[in-house]
Order: structure tokens, then sequence, then C-alpha cells
């Protein structure tokens, strides 16, 4: 089967800025990125179809017989087998939205079959977190199904309801108090969960990932690969090598990739008046009601922020920004932003490059050409948002 995860161009727009620097399938929601999901369903690997500059990191194989999927739309039994079942030319849609095809193209042809039960659609960023425990629930059962779980061997470590509670290879436990009672808790391969650090399920911890002393993580959390959190989490997602290691409150919130939250970092999640949170919508430009009591930090990749820094409700931060300084900053801080509520000025490029660089070699990663055109050209297209530039 030749499956090709494609753009939807509204909604790209509107997940933005996570799908600045990578397709919609490549987001994180639950255990897996969206392209995992189908990738475990499908048995085979998947491609994207996204926007010209992303398009070289990453490529789509298509073919006259494709089938092309919403990369918004996560997979389910029933949706599976209704779009593998699709003939040549066959469309499925749910209302006026595509969700799959057969064919040479994505878009509505030939005979339009009706979904009938309701998809879950990632199609607005808030969505990542409020769908995060159900597909927590929905990963596990699937990567787990007829496996065993590494046996946890600490007698310091305190578990309940250990039926729950899967280990790769290689995971350290120390001390710890893990209550899958709540939901299920995955700890990746070569993961650690420190002395003293408590959670709560749904919860899943990526490959090489560390929960650091005394961490309060509340459940309906995803910790991507090789990332390193602290502090206290509660319904957030961690895309991938992301540290949030100290204390601090992280809540309602997604966070992508090489970002870096400063030792008592804050988000607020809850205006003080309970009213529904708005936050920056890109295609609109300006701000749009989630209707959410409850939303935190959007923050893009490569962004990072310096100690005690405080972030309002609802604040959209793109990519590669450096915020710093006393008082809260922006609901919105553009990507390439440097500075913070008393003011900005522009992150440049070459600078960016470095502190990326930097980064990604205490990985063992390299910043490949191809991420630094992706960036160039996101400097470039997110030029008009950085308005100081203007008054220079």
């Amino acid at each position: 089967m030749n499956l090709v995860l494609f753009d939807d161009p509204v909604i790209r727009v509107d997940l933005m800025p996570f799908t600045l620097t990578r397709p919609v399938a490549a987001i994180r929601v639950g255990m897996l990125t969206i392209a995992e999901k189908w990738s475990t369903y499908s048995g085979s690997p998947v491609s994207f179809l996204t926007v010209d500059y992303l398009q070289e990191k990453f490529p789509s194989r298509t073919s006259a017989n494709t089938l092309f999927v919403n990369g918004a739309l996560c997979p389910d039994d029933q949706l599976y087998q209704e779009i593998s079942s699709l003939s040549a030319g066959e469309s499925l849609v749910y209302g006026n939205q595509l969700l799959a095809v057969l064919g040479s193209k994505p878009e509505i042809t030939g005979k339009v079959k009706q979904y009938t039960s309701t998809p879950v659609v990632i199609d607005q960023v808030w969505k990542i977190f409020q769908h995060n425990a159900a597909q927590i629930r929905a990963d596990f059962a699937r990567v787990t199904k007829g496996r065993k779980s590494e046996p946890i061997t600490d007698p310091h470590t305190r578990i309940y309801a250990p039926e729950n509670i899967f280990l790769e290879e290689d995971v350290q436990l120390h001390a710890c108090v893990l209550n899958g009672s709540t939901g299920p808790i995955y700890l990746g391969k070569g993961s650690q969960v420190q002395e003293g650090a408590v959670i709560r399920g749904p919860f899943a911890l990526g490959e090489g990932s560390v929960v650091n002393m005394g961490a309060k993580v509340r459940g309906d959390s995803t910790v991507g690969p090789h990332s390193k959190v602290g502090g206290e989490i509660s319904n957030a997602v961690i895309f991938g090598y992301s540290n949030k290691g100290h204390d601090g409150f992280l809540g309602n919130s997604v966070i992508g990739e090489w970002c870096n939250l400063g030792a008592d970092t804050n988000t607020s999640n809850l205006k003080n008046n309970y009213e529904d949170v708005k936050i920056w919508n890109y295609r609109k430009g300006g701000f749009v009601s989630t209707g959410q009591m409850f939303c935190g930090l959007m923050m893009g990749d490569h962004s990072k922020c310096g100690i005690n820094t405080m972030f309002n409700t609802g604040t959209v931060v793109g990519v590669g920004a450096n915020i710093f300084g006393d008082g809260y900053p922006r609901n919105f801080v553009p990507s390439f932003a440097w500075g913070g509520a008393a003011g900005f000025t522009t992150f440049q490029l070459n600078k960016v490059f470095e502190t990326a660089s930097k980064a990604m070699e205490r990985r063992s990663l390299v910043l490949s050409e191809i991420d630094k055109r992706i960036l160039t050209a996101l400097f470039e297209q997110s030029a008009p948002e950085r308005v100081w530039e203007k008054k220079a």
C-alpha cells in the first residue's frame, strides 16, 4: 500500500507554529506522531505531501494509484478499515472534508463515500493536548498488544495498577511513584524516572527521555524522545528533543522540538475570570476563541526562554524565538524574536544556526543544510510579523 499523508492547506495554517517546520502528520499526539500511527496500522512506511520548502526533508512517494489520507486524521480500527477498502477513484469524506482518496491526487473525485462516525481530526493547535489522553490510550493498546513489559525491579518504586504500566528495555526507575489506575503509563527504551518523581497516567515517555527528581506529572501528558522534564506538568505535549528540566508549571500546552524552558518558567492555563481562552491564529492574523477554559503555551521549534519567564494564558511563540526578561511577554511572539515584555529585536539567522547547531550537537545530531534552508525560508516568510523591523 502506497500511503501518502497530505496537508490540507487550511488545517496546515491553523496548526502553525508547529507546521512551520513539519507536515501536519508529523505532529505528535498521544505516544506517536500521526504518521507513526498510520505506519503502525498499515505495517509499512508512509510519506508526506506538504508545502514546497518542507518537501525536501519530508519526501513524497506518489503513483497513479496512491492512497492519499488527510494528515490531520488519527486512525482507529473502523476508519482504517473503510479507508483501506477504497477502490480506485473512490473518496471518503466527512461532511465536506476529504478524509482519503485512492487516486493520483488528494482531491474529491469519482464515487464519494460519506464516513458516518465522527473522526478524530487534529485541525487546531489546542486539539493536540485536548485529544492527547485518548490517543495515549489508543496508542498504548496497539503498541503493547501481545507484548510483555520489562519488569520493575527497583524495590523503592511504588506502582499502582501494574497491568497499565509498560516498560521498554533499559528503563531506569529509582524510588518513584507510578499510578496506572488513572490511565496507562508507557516508558520508552532507555528512559529514566528519577527519585521522588510522581506520575499519574495516561502518560507517555519517549525513548531516552528523563523525568527529573521530584517531578509531578498529573497525567494526560506526553514527553517525546530525548527530552528532560521536571517541575509540574499537566495535560501537556512535548514533541521531542526539548527540555523543561526545572521547577515551574506547564499545563494544557504544546512544545515543539529543540525548545528549552528556563528554570521556574510558568505557564498560565486558566484566566482569572474563567472565560474561554483566545489564541493567535496564523490564518486569521489575529486572535480566535479556543472554546476552552484551559489553554497554556504553544511554542514552535527551536524557541527558548530564560529563567523565571511568565507566559500568559494562551500564548503562541513561533519558531526560533528567544524570550527573556521581566514581566509577561506578549501573547503572540513572532518567529525569530529576541527579547520579552520590554520589547523585541530580531534573532538573526546566523545566530539561530549557531544556537540550533549547539543544541543538536548535545544529542549527537547535526543541523543539516536542509534544516538551514527550511529556517531560511521561514525567516523570510515571517518577516511581516516582526513589526519592529518596519520601525527600524
